[in-house]
């Protein structure tokens, strides 16, 4: 579909419902980089509940414009350091650990239940100070928030009602949080925004549970997705999953967001009529920016539906681009990083049981809510 995309309709027109669609890396690279004329006021996913100038409460500073996106990245940034996050390694590894071990003797596990969903949302909850006690809380809501599967009667395009009610229990949580953070501070991202600054401006309490609420989304399930992209990918590629088995780690990360990104398309409101390749996409249209298309335009990657962990991979928009180019990329990298490097120190092989896998539901996520594995342990 991609490469029809690209090749036949670049500039694409869905009628039924009601967006346009840039394929291209070039088109997508252009867009992500005009905040402009591509303006992400409405947010970056077309589902009714998250479409629409409320969508700030669900995505923060990714759904504005400047100067309300400049003030809150900034002040988000002082908080969100590549010092704070990079100090957390010891503390992931061992969670990864817990989170794996107690399946390696029975022989068999769900990469995804078991293991990718649960590491990531105690990662951010440990990241953002959440108590022990109320981890398994937190990670609950998270799964109810984020499992959506192909089956059932909830259309794709809308959210069941118990999503939406998780999401209302983790607001009502996380306010509860900061109000006792804010009485107490401890050495955690919560009270690193509390805390962030810049003179006499803060963050008040609603922005900030807006950027906890948004962690749930960019901070838990793009890399609950990406390790079972990852995993499903080395195991199709057996000579690049070698290579990956064999220590290169990063490189199997950077192949898997080029070749298989969580985030497959991020969703822009033009502010004026936009001109390209013979189309006019009209002033306040809906636009999809084709993420996962533009990692596998042929003009910009060779041969691009080849998993390579030799390919250059420095135009992947997997992170995105311009002033929302994602700003945990860090955090993302470092978790997969460990995830990865764990599973392959405990696992010598594995098989993935593809006919019981099942995918997410989602307007611009790709991934799987289950992979049935068979391992065959290290001794």
């Amino acid at each position: 579909m991609y490469s029809q995309l690209r090749e036949k309709s670049p500039v694409h027109r869905n009628d039924n419902d009601d967006f346009w669609a840039l394929s291209r890396h070039a088109d997508v690279v252009a867009a992500l980089k005009d905040s402009d004329r591509f303006s992400s006021r409405n947010g970056l996913r077309l589902e009714p509940a998250f479409w629409g100038p409320d969508a700030e409460r669900f995505f923060s500073f990714v759904a504005m414009d400047p100067p309300k996106h400049t003030r809150m990245r900034g002040l988000v940034s002082r908080a969100f350091t590549r010092k704070r996050v990079q100090e957390l390694e010891p503390r992931l590894r061992q969670i990864a650990r817990d989170c794996l071990h107690p399946h390696l003797e029975a022989g068999s596990f769900d990469l995804m239940t078991d293991f990718a969903a649960r590491f990531p949302t105690d990662v951010i909850s440990e990241l953002v100070g959440v108590p022990e006690a109320d981890r398994d809380k937190v990670r609950d809501l998270g799964m109810a928030i984020m499992y959506r599967e192909e089956t059932g009667d909830t259309p794709p395009s809308e959210l069941p009602p118990e999503a939406l009610q998780a999401i209302g229990a983790l607001v009502g949580y996380y306010t509860e949080l900061t109000i006792e953070r804010a009485r107490e501070r401890r050495d955690d991202l919560l009270s690193g925004l509390l805390d962030a600054a810049e003179g006499d401006d803060r963050l008040t309490p609603e922005e900030i549970v807006g950027v906890l609420i948004l962690l749930v989304g960019a901070g838990i399930e793009t890399t609950m997705l990406l390790l079972g992209n990852a995993w499903h990918a080395a195991w199709r590629h057996p000579d690049e999953r070698a290579k990956a088995f064999a220590g290169r780690i990063d490189d199997w990360i950077e192949e898997t967001l080029r070749w298989d990104p969580p985030s497959q398309a991020l969703a822009r409101t033009t502010t004026e009529d936009v001109h390209l390749h013979g189309a006019t996409i009209p002033a306040d249209a809906r636009v999809l920016l084709l993420v996962g298309s533009a990692n596998h335009d042929p003009a910009v990657f060779e041969d691009p539906s080849r998993f390579d962990l030799d390919r250059d991979t420095g135009a992947s928009l997997a992170f995105g681009n311009g002033r929302h180019h994602c700003l945990g990329a860090n955090l993302g990298r470092l978790e997969a990083r460990i995830a990865l490097t764990e599973l392959t120190a405990a696992i010598a092989d594995y098989e993935i049981d593809i006919p019981q896998a099942r995918r997410v539901r989602s307007s611009n996520d790709r991934g799987f809510a289950s992979l049935p594995t068979h391992i065959t342990p290290r001794r």
